[in-house]
C-alpha cells in the first residue's frame, strides 16, 4: 500500500511538473476588401503537441466602432457556426487542423464588418499563447495595389510598343511608295533619251547636199 501511494505521488508530481508549451498562431496584420466581396481570414497555427480531440478554436470580433466583442465562429471536432448575430450564416469554416489551418471564409462584407478578427487557439497541454488579429478594413472604392499599378504599367509599355511598331510600318510603307512613285518619273525620262542617243546618224553627204541647197 505504501509503495502504491508513493507511485501515486509521483505521477502526481509529474503531472503538476509537466511542461506546458506555448501555442503560436500567424495571422496579418490587415485586410483590405471592397465592398460587397468575400475574404478568406486566414489563421494557422504552431503547436508542440500534435492536434488532438482537445483542441479548439475560438474566431471573435471586436468593432472599430466600440462595443463588446461578439461571437464569430467555434471549432472543436467540427465547425459550430454562430446561429445569431451578424455573423449568422455569414461565416463558413475554411481551416484543416491537421494542416495547422484554422481559417475562416467572410461572405459579404460591409463597412459595418470594419474593426479586428481574433482567432484564438488551444491545443491542450499548448493552452497558452498569443491570440492572433486581423485588422479588416472595407473600403466603397478599388484601392490600387502595387500589383495592380504594376499591371497598368506593364500594359501601357505594351501598347505603346504597338503602336510605335505600327508607326514604323507605317512610314517604311509611305517611303516604298514615294520611292516607286519618283521611279515611274524618271523612267519615261531614261527612256527618251536612250532613244535620242540610239537615233542613226545621218551620212556626211546628205549633210552637205542640205547645206549646197540651202546656199
Amino acid at each position: 500500500m505504501a509503495r502504491a501511494a508513493s507511485v501515486r505521488r509521483l505521477l502526481l508530481l509529474l503531472l503538476v511538473l509537466w511542461p506546458v508549451a506555448a501555442i503560436d498562431i500567424f495571422t496579418p496584420k490587415t485586410l483590405d476588401a471592397l465592398n460587397g466581396t468575400d475574404v478568406r481570414l486566414k489563421c494557422t497555427f504552431y503547436s508542440h503537441a500534435p492536434p488532438g480531440k482537445r483542441l479548439t478554436v475560438t474566431w471573435n470580433f471586436r468593432p472599430h466602432s466600440g462595443g463588446p466583442d461578439q461571437n464569430v465562429f467555434y471549432y472543436h471536432e467540427q465547425p459550430f457556426p454562430v446561429t445569431m448575430g451578424r455573423f449568422f450564416g455569414r461565416v463558413t469554416w475554411d481551416g484543416n487542423i491537421q494542416k495547422s489551418d484554422a481559417s475562416l471564409l467572410l461572405w459579404n462584407v460591409s463597412p459595418a464588418d470594419n474593426g479586428t478578427f481574433q482567432c484564438q487557439v488551444k491545443n491542450p497541454p499548448d493552452v497558452d499563447g498569443n491570440i492572433g488579429e486581423i485588422q479588416l478594413v472595407v473600403g466603397l472604392k478599388v484601392v490600387l495595389s502595387e500589383m495592380h499599378i504594376l499591371s497598368l504599367a506593364i500594359g501601357s509599355t505594351c501598347v505603346l510598343m504597338i503602336l510605335l511598331v505600327v508607326v514604323v510600318v507605317v512610314c517604311r510603307q509611305q517611303r516604298q511608295k514615294r520611292l516607286e512613285k519618283s521611279m515611274e518619273m524618271v523612267e519615261p525620262e531614261r527612256d527618251r533619251s536612250q532613244k535620242e542617243k540610239l537615233k542613226p546618224a545621218q551620212p556626211e553627204e546628205e549633210v552637205m547636199a542640205r547645206q549646197g541647197e540651202r546656199a
